[in-house]
């Protein structure tokens, strides 16, 4: 509940605190005072748009802030799940700087205003005669009778599967749309599949063949060379081989003389030993040498036939090609198993149909047999509040169509008079007339789920009498359920309140100032006696001042 209001520099108000405490509370105040105010103070703080306007002082900051005891709502969820520290007595500010900044803290947490309007639908119901619009919103006519019926855990486990349903279904679409385009290219993609792989791409397959034909084609220079290299290396006279030998010996005969000698000695034999292994192998690449056109032909043809397809493919390379052949390949096994695929999909969006038909038939039936109860009870509850001939005519029909909240449509119908034809209520219901009805569901909200605090904006606009006394006893019903707090004109409601505050204007050197107190009794009986009769209070006023107090 609403524990704490404090506002700093916000319209007409300098600095304001009130307190609240459970039960009922009521705010008077003469019209203008500034009630509407303060009721744009608390939507400031959970969440409304904001602007220089809201300044009193433009020089310095609008500060709003609302302590709120929470204790009871159940929001550790919530709280987890945008990121917010848990308080049970939360404190919600909003700040708004000269330069028109807007600022909102979750338990000095910064949040955006999207997070406060999520809040705001958990912890403060402020109710005004234009929300009884709200009355003709198919969902929230679907509210009233889920409460009644307790459907809220089925209708979270059918959002669950709902949600899922409608995303299988966007991925079934995706694939047909895929297959739709792939098998338009299905034909083409296959024939340069087909292309790569007879290829047989290798990677480091075009630098090799490129190799070989640069030695093919060079093969007369190549036989040339290594036939002088070979005659170089091992002519019998002056080849490096004889003369090596010759080195060997002379060295050989004085290594035994001295240290450095035998190393010179050794150092030729390896020098020896490293020629002899060149000339044998230079012997065996002059045997291998080989002229062969056919040779040369195939790898131009295979060379080019890499170009070719690289040019095709806009590839730099083997590698590159290798890749497009991978991305050809799941192109056209794509379609070639897009049947499978999308059956399977079918399947699955078949079971979790199968599911949620299941709990919706569930929703249905209980929807079905809560609706008599809660027509008994608005219509009770109305003729309580002086509409005797109030009818409402509720109707559940399952359709097969998936909705948010289940597979039904509703038929929310009124009639006020006796005889009277049934009709859409913002069509054939007045605003007086709303107003009560809207008072008769919230009474029926409060008493069958865990309502946030509700605040009544004159919602008892257009009632006087006994009427005005039967929605006084209604809040005072609600009131041992929630929170609730009444701004009203009628001293019949004002006088059932446990605390009573009094929004009023004063002028502060040439300022006009909006200020709110909490009244003591005998304050109490001044304020509902002036409701009664007027600036000038008689004497009968107060007597029955006393009377409604009492």
């Amino acid at each position: 509940m609403l524990t704490q209001l404090s506002i700093n520099n916000y319209a007409l108000i300098n600095q304001l605190t009130i307190d609240f405490s459970s039960g009922l509370s009521i705010i008077t105040g003469e019209t203008g005072a500034g009630k509407s105010i303060l009721l744009g103070a608390l939507g400031l703080v959970l969440g409304n748009r904001a602007d220089l306007s809201s300044l009193k002082d433009t020089s310095k900051k609008c500060v709003v802030e609302a302590k709120v005891a929470i204790a009871t709502y159940n929001l550790k969820d919530f709280f987890e799940e945008v990121d917010l520290d848990y308080e049970e007595l939360t404190i919600i500010r909003r700040e708004i700087l000269p330069s028109g900044k807007s600022r909102a803290f979750v338990n000095d947490t910064p949040v955006k205003l999207s997070v406060l309007n999520e809040l705001r639908e958990k912890l403060i119901d402020v109710h005004s005669q234009h929300q009884t619009m709200e009355l003709s919103d198919n969902s929230f006519q679907f509210s009233i009778v889920d409460a009644l019926a307790k459907n809220q855990d089925k209708i979270d486990s059918y959002k669950r599967g709902f949600v899922k349903l409608n995303q299988l279904k966007k991925e079934l679409q995706g694939l047909e749309t895929i297959q739709k385009e792939a098998n338009q290219q299905y034909d083409y993609n296959l024939h340069l599949f087909n292309e790569l792989e007879e290829a047989k791409i290798k990677v480091d397959e075009q630098e090799e063949l490129e190799d070989k034909l640069e030695k093919l084609n060079n093969i007369e220079d190549i036989k040339l060379n290594l036939s002088e290299a070979l005659e170089i290396s091992a002519n019998d006279e002056i080849g490096l081989q004889n003369l090596l030998n010759s080195l060997e010996n002379r060295l050989s005969k004085i290594a035994s003389f001295s240290k450095e000698y035998q190393e010179l000695s050794a150092r030729i034999t390896s020098v020896k030993i490293e020629v002899d292994d060149i000339v044998s192998e230079l012997e065996d690449a002059n045997e291998n040498v080989e002229f062969n056109p056919n040779e040369i032909e195939e790898i131009n043809d295979r060379l080019q036939l890499l170009y070719n397809l690289q040019k095709k493919h806009y590839a730099s390379n083997n590698e590159d090609l290798l890749k497009v052949f991978e991305e050809l390949s799941e192109k056209v096994s794509q379609v070639e198993n897009a049947e499978e695929t999308i059956n399977n999909k079918k399947k699955e969006i078949d079971d979790v149909a199968e599911k949620l038909d299941k709990v919706a038939t569930l929703i249905t039936k209980s929807r079905t047999e809560a609706i008599p109860g809660l027509k008994k009870e608005l219509e009770f509850l109305l003729a309580d509040l002086g509409m005797e001939n109030a009818r409402f005519s509720i109707k559940i029909k399952p359709t097969k169509n998936y909705f948010a909240n289940g597979k039904d449509e509703l038929e929310f119908l009124f009639s006020a008079n006796k005889g009277g034809n049934f009709g859409e209520l913002k069509k054939v219901a007045s605003g007086g007339e709303l107003s009560r009805i809207m008072l008769s569901v919230k009474t029926v909200l409060s008493a069958n789920t865990q309502l946030p605090t509700i605040i009544f904006d004159e919602i008892d606009t257009g009632v006087s009498g006994e009427v005005s006394n039967k929605i006084a006893a209604i809040m005072q019903q609600m009131s041992k359920n929630m929170q609730v707090i009444a701004i009203t004109h009628l001293p019949q409601i004002a006088s059932k309140g446990k605390n009573h505050y009094k929004v009023y204007k004063e002028e502060l050197k040439g300022v006009t100032t909006t200020n709110l107190k909490q009244l003591s009794t005998e304050e109490r009986i001044k304020e509902i006696a002036e409701m009664l009769s007027g600036k000038d209070i008689s004497d009968s006023a107060l007597t029955h001042a006393k009377e409604l107090l009492n």
